[in-house]
């Protein structure tokens, strides 16, 4: 069984509260002064703690998705890096597998409407030899005739550390957002690519090409587009490219859009923050080179670097969030051609409560400043066969969010 199943969670409370049962009933049988008796009544106290303690991990673990799996865990699941088939670099082909699909469901505008398909696959890296398994939402519009010759926008998601791919579906509810959305004409069609930073797993790489490690930002800003525009009918340029992530994801999605303004030309962070964080899940991740932990700490970047011409939303809290001080910092750090917004709750944590408040903003702005590909490249090759691909018309800009569709929080002011 999965290490975040109802069962696995289920049998661990059973141990905790089978523990303290066991310990009420020996209890009178273990006193006296011998210190045999105490030595017992020592060890069925730690034993309880112990499997207490076990039982409330793996809820936690299972609500927030930390580790998917015993494989995750222990750092013995091989599963997410199988090999590369030969050839994909030239074609296409291979580089995302499908393993399986199911309907979107929404409830707004109304239920019932068709609002697209969300596919678990694979993504393999033809550049960096890395892959891992994720999730692409593709809207209504993909599947309907009248867009057969267009191609969409893209917005990547990315959890925080260890994180799931399967918590921005689950907890964020990314794809019913983002279909509610576009039907509800808010934003325009967009395509979704929803996966965990955690390429490597167990290490926590904060998205680094680490040297004589895993090229973890060269896969995210080279090797996804490229694997996603020789598959689906997706643009391949930056202004066709957003990053969105939560903690470590934030982060990755401010990082690798300053770093990387030819693949990705706008980035929301929620609670994400500024520098790379290195300890014991991340080891060495510079190699002892100080220019390349410089260019990764974002505040060394604006401060020594020419701005780049990207746009950037980060979220965070006045009250019950730590990173409140140094989001104000980064706002007052930006400079032109560069723009920063910010949408600042009155209150809140370092959680999926909090990021789902800020997302019926953050993701709206997020899919308007973006693009429709102009033209179209290549015809791609699927697992499900082509693709077809035509030259498109531009897309109608969206119509902006109403209010009052928004969670109580700061209006997103702009800051240059």
């Amino acid at each position: 069984m999965e290490l975040t199943a109802t069962k696995v969670q289920v049998l661990f409370v059973a141990l905790a509260l089978a523990g303290l049962v066991a310990t009420v009933w020996l209890w009178p049988r273990l006193s006296g002064p011998s210190w045999r008796s105490i030595a017992a009544r020592t060890g069925v106290l730690v034993a309880d703690q112990a499997l207490l303690l076990l039982a409330v991990a793996v809820v936690i673990n299972a609500y927030f998705g930390f580790f998917g799996s015993w494989g995750d865990l222990l750092g013995t699941n091989a599963a997410d890096a199988p090999a590369i088939t030969a050839g994909t670099a030239a074609g296409g082909a291979g580089l995302v597998r499908v393993l399986g699909s199911r309907r979107v469901e929404v409830t707004r505008p109304k239920p019932g409407l068709p609002a697209g398909r969300l596919e678990q696959v694979t993504i393999n890296g033809a550049r960096t030899g890395l892959s891992s398994s994720g999730y692409v939402y593709l809207p209504p519009q993909y599947f309907d005739k009248k867009y057969a010759g267009r191609r969409f926008p893209v917005i990547l998601g990315l959890t925080g550390y260890p994180g799931d791919a399967e918590n921005l579906v689950t907890r964020l509810n990314l794809p019913t957002l983002t279909a509610s959305s576009i039907l509800a004409h808010e934003i325009g069609p967009t395509v979704l690519v929803l996966m965990r930073p955690t390429v490597a797993p167990p290490r926590d790489t904060e998205c680094v090409d680490v040297p004589g490690g895993p090229q973890v930002e060269t896969y995210f800003t080279s090797d996804v587009p490229k694997a996603m525009a020789a598959t689906y009918r997706v643009g391949s340029g930056a202004a066709n490219w957003g990053v969105l992530g939560g903690s470590t994801g934030g982060y990755c999605a401010l990082k690798m859009t300053m770093r990387h303004p030819e693949a990705f030309s706008a980035a929301v962070s929620l609670s994400g923050y500024f520098h790379a964080l290195t300890d014991m899940t991340t080891g060495d991740l510079f190699g002892g080179n100080r220019r390349l932990q410089d260019e990764n700490d974002l505040m060394w970047r604006l401060a020594n670097l020419p701005a780049p011409p990207v746009s950037v939303l980060v979220t965070s809290s006045r009250q019950g969030e730590s990173d409140y001080q140094a989001t104000e910092r980064f706002l007052s750090a930006v400079k032109p051609p560069m723009r920063a917004s910010s949408l600042i709750l009155p209150s809140g944590g370092h959680n999926f409560a909090t990021w789902n408040r800020e997302l019926p903003q953050a993701l709206p702005w997020l899919a308007q400043q973006l693009h429709a590909p102009a033209q179209t490249p290549s015809r791609p090759t699927s697992a499900e066969g082509p693709r077809h691909l035509a030259r498109e018309a531009p897309r109608r800009p969206a119509r902006r969010p109403h209010p009052g569709h928004h969670a109580p929080a700061r209006k997103v002011a702009k800051k240059r």
